[in-house]
């Protein structure tokens, strides 16, 4: 049974009406009527028709009686509450499809004394329920009033009762009529309103609806509380789109309106996909919303496209998967590079390290040693290795700090910094990312790039790197940071704290010629087209290349007199003559043309005042031989060959060690007295520094004081002290590869350089005796060729 509760003026006069003591019984499933209520309900029941039928035959009063269990579809005598409402039928309407559609009146409460008839309808006798009129009182007026100013209320905060209901409250006295108004009006539920019908005394009555008026106040408050606040949200956003509506509207009018919505969406979409960091897809968020406001020809325009460009394209969550394979990277290393094991198997640790524990932070590598070594091709090789992109940062003569960490977008095109870009060409997060010849970095009013890089190489830091241009933080742990340099002494304490270094030596002279055969000719001769049948290169050629066209510790001259080489073999074909050739050193003399380094002519007798020393350049190893003449004067020092400060003052060290041998063994100290002293380092145009040039110094000044020639064929190497102690050098793997270039037989070295022997190719230390020294004395001994005294210790 469908209904709507509909309240109106009393349309009969219920005192009127005499209630049979009998009467048709019409159940309702969900619903309860209370007197004086006028109701539309609709019937489909069979029962119930029928019981509306014998209603309308009789008297047109039914007692319309609640069901204790709504979902019954056919009760019984026990299925109905005990107290309903005796009802006259005003007005009857049959539906085609049979169901009826009435208009009942409650008339009075009415008590079920028992069911009379249960076929074909429910018939049960009745008994009228009176209600009692109390005197007047201070509660009763209160009660009425304070229900009626409830109904008020409740009609304010948005309960919908007729305009009608409220005027028949308005003018009801009777508390009774008007707590059954007011609670028809409520939408109780069936347990409230059953208990509200069963209440017969008014006040008791009334009491109980004003506290369910009460409750339904309390609850329309906070239903308008809700809706406002929830208005509120609803009429921003509506007048947000709205004014996104009329700026569509006008962009279509221009006709720009959908490839901007495109774009956005595009941006909205890349950042989406990207996995970009929570502080990333805001700024997004923020710059997308400038983006609909600017103009499309403004300069801001241009500047917002161009950051979302960056800060989409980036590949925040992109990572390339490591080939943690030892045996595959030890492989390719190999093949791509003679010796170097000592890197070699750093970065095998590096990936067993990866392999059992996969967030392990990548290295910070520095490779150190001369050009030529091959520092920039292992990066290459380590990427391949690992399975990574391969990106490369030339800092050679960077000064500006902004090629770092970017320029910020408030300059005129602005970008990100060279860090950032190397990541969006390598198109993942982790790759081996090399930063070329950092001992090279400049510094100048635009700031230090070297400052700029400690965060890039610090582990605990870079993973929230913050690039000027992008203005968000970016995670640069997973890249493996991989920097090489000639020298460490230019590089600033901080940053080279920072880096784990790894020296790279020179070559010798048999492993250039392994190289050379392995990788060098093949790489040639393909290059310049030369078929591999058509040149042979014989030991005795490269022999010869090695030793008479280059003078280096790397490999690139004697790879460009290869090429060169090639060349010539390649204009020979070219003119027709494709027989073999066989390039062997007489070949390679015809082909080159004169011998280019005569060192060895250098070393040709011995000579009082000139000692031959060892030094250790960004190129590698080199002789260095070290003139002293005396000239009457006074006593001074004369110091030429652009010497830097500190070799300087170990010639002024030196000097004073010779005066007090001098005087140690009976010389005549005057000597120094009553003549100047002009040291010279040959080769004037090139600069030279460091300590290590000591004892050399110090054995010209004996031998010029003592007249006493100086081993031409020993060269030495060593910081010299006020008290004749010889301290340690570095690069003692290059200097002694150069004394062997050169055809030095012996080499005097500090005893504290002993652990590096180890180190030393045990072909180097097979050709060249190594002597150890302690003080000036040893050294004079063995540099001195009357020198009196015990030898020195030797070692090979």
């Amino acid at each position: 049974m469908n209904t709507t509760t509909t309240t109106t003026t009393p349309a009969i006069d219920q005192e009127e009406v005499v209630l049979p003591d009998v009467l048709p019984v019409l159940p309702l499933k969900d619903m309860v009527i209370f007197p004086y209520i006028i109701v539309p309900l609709s019937i489909s029941r069979e029962k119930s028709v029928l019981a509306v039928d014998q209603a309308l035959a009789e008297n047109r009063v039914i007692l319309l009686a609640p069901q204790k269990d709504p979902s019954l579809e056919d009760p019984g005598p026990d299925d109905l509450q005990s107290i309903g409402t005796a009802a006259i039928i005003m007005r009857m309407l049959k539906l085609p499809d049979g169901r009826i559609r009435i208009l009942v009146q409650g008339i009075a409460r009415a008590e079920v004394q028992h069911v009379s008839r249960e076929e074909p309808f429910l018939q049960a006798r009745i008994r009228r329920i009176e209600e009692t009129e109390g005197e007047a009182s201070l509660e009763h007026e209160a009660l009425v009033r304070s229900v009626k100013e409830n109904l008020e209320r409740a009609v304010n905060l948005g309960k919908a009762i007729s305009s009608e209901v409220m005027v028949i409250a308005a003018n009801l006295e009777d508390p009774g009529r008007l707590a059954d108004l007011a609670a028809s009006n409520l939408e109780l539920k069936m347990v409230e309103a059953q208990q509200i019908l069963e209440t017969i005394e008014p006040l008791e009555r009334l009491a109980a609806v004003n506290e369910l008026l009460q409750r339904e106040v309390q609850l329309l408050q906070m239903q308008q509380q809700i809706s406002s606040e929830a208005r509120g949200e609803m009429d921003r956003s509506q007048r947000e789109y709205f004014l996104r509506q009329q700026l569509k509207a006008i962009r279509n009018e221009l006709g720009e309106g959908d490839e901007l919505a495109e774009e956005i969406e595009s941006y909205r979409t890349k950042a989406a996909e990207k996995g970009l960091s929570e502080e990333a897809l805001e700024e997004i968020e923020r710059q997308v919303r400038r983006l609909e406001r600017s103009h499309p020809d403004s300069a801001e325009n241009a500047v917002i496209r161009t950051y979302l460009d960056w800060l989409t394209g980036l590949p925040w969550q992109t990572f390339s998967q490591d080939r943690l394979d030892l045996d595959h990277a030890k492989e390719v290393l190999d093949r791509d590079h003679y010796n170097l094991e000592k890197v070699k198997e750093r970065i095998l640790e590096y990936l067993a390290v990866r392999k059992l524990k996969g967030d392990a932070r990548g290295p910070i590598l520095c490779f150190v040693g001369p050009p030529g070594v091959g520092k920039t091709s292992l990066g290459r090789s380590i990427a391949r290795a690992l399975g990574r992109e391969f990106v490369r940062l030339s800092l050679g003569g960077v000064h500006d700090e902004a090629e770092i960490r970017g320029h910020r977008r408030t300059y005129v095109g602005a970008l990100p910094g060279r860090i950032i870009q190397g990541l969006q060409q390598a198109e993942t997060s982790n790759p081996v990312f090399m930063l070329d010849e950092i001992d090279k970095v400049g510094a100048d009013y635009r700031g230090d790039p070297s400052s700029a890089l400690l965060e890039v190489l610090d582990p605990e830091q870079n993973n929230s790197f913050r690039d000027h241009f992008l203005g968000v933080a970016y995670d640069l742990s997973k890249v493996m940071f991989i920097t090489t340099a000639n020298l460490l002494d230019p590089i600033q304490p901080a940053f080279l704290d920072r880096m784990e270094v790894l020296r790279i030596s020179g070559y010798t002279d048999q492993e250039k010629l392994l190289i050379a055969r392995k990788h060098l000719i093949p790489k040639q001769l393909e290059e310049n087209g030369v078929p591999t049948d058509r040149a042979t290169f014989t030991e005795p050629g490269l022999k010869k290349v090695i030793s008479a066209y280059t003078k280096e510790a790397g490999l690139r001259n004697l790879e460009r007199e290869i090429g060169s080489l090639c060349r010539k073999v390649a204009v020979r074909i070219a003119r027709g003559n494709d027989k073999p050739i066989k390039i062997d050193a007489a070949r390679v003399e015809k082909l080159l043309g004169p011998a280019r380094h005569f060192s060895e002519e250098l070393l040709d007798r011995d000579r009082v005042g000139v000692s031959t020393g060892l030094a250790w350049t960004a190129a590698g190893g080199d002789i260095l031989l070290i003139e002293a003449v005396a000239l009457p004067g006074e006593g001074k020092l004369i110091l030429t060959g652009q010497l830097g400060d500190v070799m300087r003052e170990s010639a002024q060290a030196a000097l004073s060690n010779a005066r007090a041998y001098a005087v140690a063994h009976g010389g005549d100290d005057s000597f120094f007295v009553k003549n100047d002293i002009h040291i010279h380092v040959p080769a004037g145009s090139i600069p030279k520094d460091g300590p290590s040039a000591g004892i050399t110094i110090a054995s010209a000044l004996v031998s010029l004081l003592l007249e006493t020639p100086v081993d031409c064929r020993l060269a030495m190497t060593g910081e010299i002290t006020l008290r004749g102690e010889v301290l340690a050098i570095g690069g003692l793997k290059e200097k002694l590869l150069a004394a062997l270039a050169t055809g030095v037989e012996q080499v005097v070295i500090p005893e504290a350089n002993r652990r590096d022997l180890p180190e030393i190719p045990r072909a180097v230390r097979n050709k060249v005796q190594v002597h150890l020294a302690s003080n000036l004395q040893q050294v004079l001994e063995l540099a001195l060729r009357t020198a009196p005294g015990e030898p020195a210790t030797d070692e090979k």
